[in-house]
């Protein structure tokens, strides 16, 4: 059901080659967006200090094919901040076992809840492509929540138990940090003991993600329509 620089070698033609590359992926990015409404500038494009550069190169490498995105560049004026923060996310995407599935639902969930509409239109996009499907998604958008997460129920309103218990984990997390032992351990049936502190550490970082980009308004989404589910 679930599906989501090179070595210089030599010492003084390719390295500005490379940096001239990264130049220009990065300016594009940079000028690609505007910075009116964003709450800050936007960092430069270009690292200011050779000590910056193998931050921008790391988190350039972690992007490509796609050059750096408007939330790189809010996070680089600390680079140190922005080098955690690329490493952090990449082992999020990259390096744990949840399904994909599950893991771009949480996601999805947490943009919802958080109004983050970037965060929405990128994670429900990957979610329908790693098997979700759009009733679900129309249902992950469109249930209210209680103070104790979804809407209570004595089924599982049309998700699977699986997905169920992911989501009410994720309403629990985001809206009182606290989780219910029933809850909890609703994910014990679907999921081991590794999965559940790889799923938790998931929701919390998209919670982070969700923060800063509504905060700042990194991107300039707030207030605009998140993607319906048909367009997905």
């Amino acid at each position: 059901m679930y599906g989501a620089l090179s070595t210089l070698t030599r010492p003084i033609l390719p390295q500005l080659r490379s940096r001239t590359i990264l130049a220009t992926s990065l300016h594009r990015a940079f000028v690609a967006f505007p910075s009116a409404r964003m709450r800050v500038p936007y960092a430069p494009s270009e690292p200011q200090t050779e000590e910056a550069r193998p931050v921008y190169e790391r988190i350039a490498e972690r992007r490509k094919p796609r050059p750096l995105i408007p939330l790189d560049l809010a996070l680089l004026h600390n680079p140190a901040v922005a080098d955690g923060w690329n490493s952090f996310i990449g082992a999020i995407r990259t390096k744990t076992s949840v399904p994909e599935g599950l893991r771009e639902l949480a996601i999805s969930r947490v943009a919802v809840l958080n109004k983050a509409v970037h965060e929405w239109d990128i994670h429900a996009a990957l979610a329908v492509k790693a098997g979700i499907s759009r009733d679900a998604m129309q249902l992950v958008f469109d249930l209210p929540v209680t103070k104790k997460g979804l809407v209570e129920s004595n089924d599982t309103l049309g998700f699977a138990e699986d997905e169920y218990a992911v989501l009410s984990y994720t309403d629990q997390m985001t809206i009182g940090v606290e989780v219910e032992d029933a809850v909890a351990k609703k994910l014990k049936g679907f999921l081991s003991d590794k999965q559940i502190v790889e799923l938790t550490t998931t929701i919390a970082a998209y919670n982070c993600v969700s923060r800063v980009l509504v905060a700042l308004d990194v991107g300039e989404n707030n207030g605009n329509d998140m993607k319906k589910v048909k367009d997905l």
